[in-house]
């Protein structure tokens, strides 16, 4: 998966995130976290993104703009 396709699927990403953990942030910052987030997970699932297609790379982008998310309100949003 190239970093491009990361960066686009993880700023839709970010939104669901955002949504899902109820989350108000800015649109600059859901892209941001939905991008690091993207590239964290897509790279790391780029195993099993060969085994079952593309949807587990969107449910990596997903996880990782999560896991983004929860370090930004632990840690930067006191």
């Amino acid at each position: 998966m190239s970093v491009l396709f990361l960066i686009i699927i993880g700023i839709a990403a970010g939104f669901i995130a955002t949504r899902l953990m109820g989350v108000e942030a800015s649109i600059p910052a859901t892209i941001a976290i939905g991008v690091l987030g993207a590239l964290a997970g897509g790279l790391l699932l780029r195993g099993l993104l060969a085994l079952l297609g593309m949807a587990a790379g969107f449910v990596g982008a997903i996880l990782g703009a999560l896991a983004v998310l929860w370090l930004y309100k632990t840690y930067v949003e006191k």
